[in-house]
């Protein structure tokens, strides 16, 4: 059975095309459904790229934000003429534009952040009704997903008085019922995602200086307690999903506060990287509801932008150097590393292989071998940069390159 067959059948189930946060043919959020980089599917991805056929490209204003793949359509981000952000809702089988959605509002980032442009960054999130996508100058927008028409708008520097981010909101937004999560106004906030409106608001950053926020939350367990992570530019944090109370926190060493990756859950820690630093692994623990988080482990391997994906007791990265590497998270020893690949990868796995895209528009397919790099195939795709993360859904890849978006399916090779 190919993966498009197999893509097939998954929609004709009753009940789980609706189910977007829990459908592996559909890309809801950053990081897919689970915000993890994994791919729920039965059916084992091929050896290698040669069932890869592109199926449409359509051009687009430049952006770093990773489309999102609903059962019928595609979202996309784009600044346009530095002065509008667009929203576009793309038909997922041919990209025919189903509406188009232009926001006032764009910004310049700083002159060392220069060479990776002023484009719209953070990824947008859905719900199935609606589309979230926060605009670089601190805002955050809900869109019809039918029709592109706005629901509502917050401008986080006007609700609470503080300045513009320097490198504009970066963090992508995340759904959890009727929840919404996102790093902005210089903290960290629950929204109604009917509303906007504020339910509450934490780890409010003083400093102008760090006003911007690069990693993204992801919801899990620890210590026997619901709670969101949250890697803010100085401290990684445990907070209470319902009341925004700080369960736990500690200081993420880190340069200039560039701790931009979003961490990764391994049973009861946190793994996490950090630019010109190095690599952590943080136990978190409670007593009578009483948490406390303690370093692991420490290696000297220094991360950057690229988020890690776990794959049973093994962590598998993309360091700043552009080397990949491979960590035991219960022991923090190296398994390897390889020769340097690109400045950056988005990382997806079905647990057995991981599907890496390189920043220079490279594919690389590799096994999720703790014993060696074990790189099954590499394929250029696109001739232009891709900082967008990868989508999978069903037998299909999303890529957000510089300034299209292109679409392929994949299916197994005979």
């Amino acid at each position: 059975m190919t993966l498009r067959l197999f893509a097939l059948c998954i929609l004709c189930v009753p009940g789980i095309a609706m189910a977007e946060s829990a459908d592996s043919t559909t890309w809801p959020q950053w990081r897919g459904p689970d915000r993890d980089g994994i791919v729920a599917t039965d059916q084992a991805w091929p050896d290698d790229l040669s069932g890869i056929r592109q199926t449409w490209r359509i051009e687009l204003g430049p952006g770093y934000s990773g489309p999102i793949v609903a059962a019928d359509r595609v979202f996309v981000a784009e600044t346009y003429k530095k002065k509008y952000e667009i929203v576009r809702a793309l038909d997922r089988a041919s990209g025919k534009e189903l509406w188009k959605a232009n926001l006032r509002g764009s910004m310049s980032v700083p002159f060392f952040a220069k060479s990776n442009g002023d484009w719209i960054r953070s990824t947008p999130a859905y719900d199935g009704e609606s589309l979230f996508v926060g605009g670089m100058r601190d805002v955050l927008i809900c869109l019809d997903a039918e029709t592109g028409s706005k629901k509502w708008r917050v401008d986080f520097c006007k609700r609470y008085d503080t300045d513009l981010p320097g490198f504009g909101l970066v963090c992508s937004p995340m759904l959890d019922g009727d929840a919404l999560y996102v790093q902005a106004g210089m903290s960290f906030c629950r929204l109604d995602k009917q509303t906007g409106k504020t339910i509450w608001r934490t780890l409010v950053n003083e400093s102008a200086m760090m006003s911007s926020a690069f990693s993204s939350p992801i919801k899990t367990t620890l210590g026997g307690r619901e709670q969101i992570v949250v890697q803010t530019r100085q401290e990684l944090c445990g907070v209470d999903p319902d009341t925004g109370e700080v369960l736990w926190s500690t200081v993420v060493p880190s340069y200039r506060g560039m701790n931009i990756l979003t961490p990764a859950v391994y049973r009861d820690g946190i793994f996490t990287s950090t630019h010109r630093n190095a690599t952590f692994f943080y136990k978190v623990s409670a007593d009578d509801q009483t948490f406390s988080v303690d370093e692991a482990w420490k290696h000297s391997a220094q991360g950057y932008m690229s988020s890690p994906v776990i794959v049973g007791d093994y962590a598998y990265c993309h360091l700043g150097n552009g080397r990949a590497a491979c960590f035991d998270l219960r022991t923090g020893k190296e398994a390897w590393r390889s020769r340097p690949f690109g400045k950056y990868w988005s990382m997806v796995t079905d647990r057995e292989k991981i599907l890496a895209l390189d920043e220079r528009g490279d594919l690389v397919l590799l096994r999720a071998n703790p014993e060696k790099l074990e790189v099954l195939d590499k394929k250029r795709i696109s001739d232009q940069e891709c900082w967008g993360h990868i989508a999978i859904a069903g037998n299909e890849i999303f890529v957000r390159e510089l300034n299209a978006v292109s679409a392929f399916s994949w299916d197994a090779a005979d």
